[in-house]
C-alpha cells in the first residue's frame, strides 16, 4: 500500500500551548490529529471534510519543539492508517477515513 512521511517541529509559540497546561505546556491530541488530517490532504492532493477519525491512541506526551514524523499509510478501504513518532518513542496512532470524493 502507498505511503508518506512528514515531519512537523512543534512550534513553541503554537497557541494550543498556552492553556494546555500553564508552566508544563504539552501539544494537544487535538493538534496532532489536526496535523494528521492535514498531511493526508496534502498527500491526496485535495482537502476534504467530515473526516472521520477511528481507533487512535496517544501514548507518550509531546513538549514544545519536539520534531514529529507523521507517516500515513493508504489502506485497502480507503480509510489512511497514521503513526506519530518523535526520533525516541511512539506519540500516537489511528486511522482517518475521508469522505467519498
Amino acid at each position: 500500500m502507498p505511503s508518506a512521511e512528514y515531519h512537523w517541529p512543534v512550534p513553541v509559540d503554537h497557541p494550543a500551548l498556552a492553556g494546555h497546561f500553564p508552566k508544563q505546556p504539552i501539544v494537544p491530541g487535538v493538534v496532532l490529529l489536526d496535523r494528521a488530517i492535514l498531511f493526508a490532504e496534502e498527500w491526496l492532493g485535495r482537502p476534504a471534510l467530515n473526516w472521520q477519525i477511528g481507533q487512535t491512541k496517544f501514548f507518550s506526551p509531546v513538549e514544545p519543539g519536539e520534531m514529529l514524523t507523521f507517516t500515513l499509510q493508504a489502506k485497502a478501504s480507503g480509510a489512511i492508517a497514521f503513526t506519530v513518532k518523535t526520533a525516541a518513542r511512539d506519540i500516537a496512532a489511528g486511522s482517518l477515513t475521508p469522505p467519498a470524493a
